[in-house]
This record gives structure tokens, sequence and C-alpha cells, in this order.
């Protein structure tokens, strides 16, 4: 396979209500910046543009709203945005493969493995774990029975693997 090399990833400097990823998917969103804090849990996704967007300040100060939050959750390289954001402070976490170096100046200890919950935080690895995360959150918001349905409904035969609970 071979990668684009004329690639460039765009940061919008101010959030607005449409965004555009690096292939042109448009999302458009009705609330801007909604106070984080009033929520039970937040999802942090990864993605290449967490390199950058993790040294925006405007997003990161928004993101730090949530820290009173009872779940924090990130896949892939959402934990860098944690990190920025001071959440992974004295924390475990993981994040892809790819991204354990850039990860390891944002918490206590980069660990190699698929989910790691560190109190209410919860980081996981690349993109294939995140049918593995939703069923581990799951688990613990609903019971394992509900899990044994999903897993059914959507015909996944794996177990859960590579969790570390500290």
């Amino acid at each position: 396979m071979k990668r684009a090399t004329n690639t460039s990833h765009k940061i919008h400097r101010r959030l607005s209500d449409e965004i555009s990823d690096e292939l042109g998917l448009t999302i458009k969103v009705n609330k801007i910046k909604p106070d984080l804090s009033q929520y039970d849990l937040i999802f942090v996704p990864g993605g290449m543009g967490t390199r950058k967007l993790r040294f925006d300040e405007e997003f990161i100060s928004w993101l730090r709203t949530a820290e009173q939050v009872n779940t924090i959750v990130s896949v892939c390289t959402g934990s860098l945005l944690l990190g920025a954001a001071g959440f992974l402070k004295n924390k475990k976490a993981t994040t892809n493969p790819n991204a354990y170096e850039l990860l390891e100046s944002y918490c206590e200890e980069v660990i190699k493995t698929r989910i790691v919950k560190d109190g209410n935080l919860i980081t996981a690895g690349g993109v294939s774990t995140s049918i593995d995360l939703a069923l581990y959150i799951v688990e613990l918001f609903v019971n394992k029975e509900a899990v044994e349905i999903i897993k059914k409904q959507i015909d996944y035969p794996y177990d859960v693997q590579g969790i570390i609970e500290v």
C-alpha cells in the first residue's frame, strides 16, 4: 500500500458548526462547545488530526471543562488530546501503538495493551479496539449478559482481551 505524500491535515483555528476531515467528509453540529461538565461520559476519538489538535489551546481549554465528568473515554490517539488537557497526569494510559512515544510525555506510564482503565479514565488502542472498548463499557454500565446479546447481534465471536484496570 502506498501512502499519499501530498496529504495535508487542516485544523480549524476556530471551532465552527461545520468541519471537514482530510478526506472531505463534512459534519455539521447543532451545538458548539457545550459545557462538558454537564455530561456523565465523554468520548474522545482519535485520528491523524489529534497530533496537531493537541496544541490548539482553544480546543484543549474547552476539553478541560470535562474535568468533573464521571467517565472520560478515548480511543486511538484521542488519548493525546486527553493528555494535552492534563487528564492523564499521574495516570496509566494507552493509545494507538504507532503513537506510544507521543503519549509518554502526558502520562505516568504508557501501557502497551488494548484498554487501560485508571480511575474514571478509560483509554483504548487503535481503531480495531473500538468494538472491544464499546463492549467493555457496556459491561461496566449494564452487565455481561447485555454484552453477550450485543456480540450475537453484531456477529462478534471474539472475547474482549488486553484490559488492564489500575
